[in-house]
């Protein structure tokens, strides 16, 4: 597994991979903005094919894990759990100390490994994701980050 920046022709097959996990997911656009801001968007590869990509924001000490997808077929292989890793450790070198994140309430998957990884349970934004017969919705979680400027001190 290789994590490397994001690149706009990296999209397509970013977009693809989206579609393919989520009935109501990011379009091409909002990938593409996600490359013209300070972002930080990594792809996921395996033998040079985009598997999975993540993407943070971080600002004023404080991170937000917008996007961490796997393609459905790569899922249930820990893959999530490592990007997840490198993340976190991305957003602990630029000094954030927390790090936020949304996640479906019926992504149990996802949930289970947040929690796993030290994240809580900190609030619900009610009916914040659209699915097909309306909304559903989303978990907001939180974690502790150790950023690398206070582990100097």
């Amino acid at each position: 597994m290789v994590l490397s920046s994001m690149l706009e022709t990296d999209i397509p097959a970013i977009f693809e991979i989206e579609e393919r996990a989520y009935e109501h997911g990011w379009t091409e656009g909002i990938l593409r903005d996600c490359l013209k801001t300070s972002y930080r968007c990594r792809t996921v590869r395996i033998d040079k094919q985009i598997i999975g990509y993540g993407i943070i924001s971080i600002a004023a000490g404080e991170s937000h894990l917008l996007n961490l997808t796997i393609a459905p077929e790569f899922q249930r292989r820990g893959l999530g759990r490592r990007v997840l890793h490198f993340l976190v450790d991305v957003a602990e070198k630029e000094g954030a100390e927390m790090m936020f994140l949304e996640a479906r309430d019926s992504n149990r998957g996802a949930i289970a490994l947040y929690l796993d990884e030290g994240f809580n349970q900190i609030g619900i934004r009610n009916g914040y994701y659209p699915t097909d017969d309306g909304h559903e919705d989303a978990i907001i979680m939180a974690r502790t980050l150790f950023p690398a400027n206070n582990l100097e001190n």
